[in-house]
């Protein structure tokens, strides 16, 4: 086994794990701190957001609606760059056009390789294409539900509650999808220095991580005016937990003071 053989089976495993490291623990984040990151504190407003959009739903229906319709614009974007980067890789892993010998690559030249390379790409768009298809089937449907007339249908609050919560997951769930698909494109950029050898893609997994380490953790979340979130680490579990359920949101936020009380 060759030096650069050696590179490619060392670095390129050593990157990936350091990429799956993160992202392990950012989902821990998200589910035990959840305002102590980017997708946590979204997920929470977005909750709010559903409940203020259903409470004068002949009002505020067409903002709901235009809202979500940009997501869908956004999610389709993404799902038509991906199919269309998916097609091209195709056609380059077909191809036996040039001698790929000759590129500059400091690793493994093999076509076997090269096949491999191509290969994990075409897997990573083709990934990120059902992420947000499936991010697009989520908006759609809230789309609707957004606009139900709950309050016409049942005087029960805690049927409202249920309704709000339900259009409130949907809509997470879309997030969380259109987020998904979002990592699939940030993983294609290793794989694309890969074809370049270990080392760059390597140094790519590094400077990612540090890079999103930035965008997904928040430091300053606050409600209100100056009044931060709580620094008691089993408040924020608790408050992580109960994110499933608005209800439990809302009335954590009124003990703590963030939001004033319903009267």
């Amino acid at each position: 086994m060759g030096e650069q053989q050696l590179l490619d089976y060392i670095l390129v495993p050593l990157g990936l794990l350091i990429m799956a490291a993160y992202h392990i623990w950012l989902l821990y984040r998200i589910v035990k701190h959840p305002t102590k990151t980017v997708i946590g504190v979204n997920a929470i407003n977005r909750r709010f957001w559903v409940q203020a959009m259903m409470e004068d739903a002949s009002k505020n229906g067409v903002l709901a609606v235009q809202t979500l319709r940009n997501n869908i614009m956004a999610s389709t974007l993404l799902a038509s760059t991906a199919i269309m980067l998916s097609s091209l890789i195709a056609v380059l892993m077909t191809s036996s056009d040039g001698d790929r010998s000759t590129w500059f690559t400091f690793g493994d030249r093999s076509d076997f390789f090269y096949s491999i390379k191509f290969f994990f790409i075409l897997v990573c768009f083709l990934v990120a294409f059902l992420l947000n298809v499936q991010s697009i089937r989520y908006y759609s449907h809230a789309g609707i539900l957004i606009n139900v007339p709950f309050k016409k249908m049942s005087e029960n609050v805690h049927h409202h509650q249920l309704t709000a919560e339900f259009v409130a997951r949907t809509v997470n769930r879309g997030s969380y999808f259109w987020s998904l698909g979002l990592r699939a494109f940030y993983f294609s950029f290793p794989l694309f220095l890969w074809i370049f050898g270990p080392i760059p893609m390597f140094l790519c997994c590094v400077v990612l991580v540090f890079l999103l380490y930035f965008l997904d953790v928040t430091f300053t979340f606050q409600f209100g005016l100056g009044v931060g979130v709580s620094k008691d680490h089993n408040q924020d579990e608790e408050l992580g937990r109960s994110a499933v359920d608005l209800g439990s949101v809302w009335e954590y936020y009124e003990e703590t003071a963030f939001v004033p009380r319903r009267s």
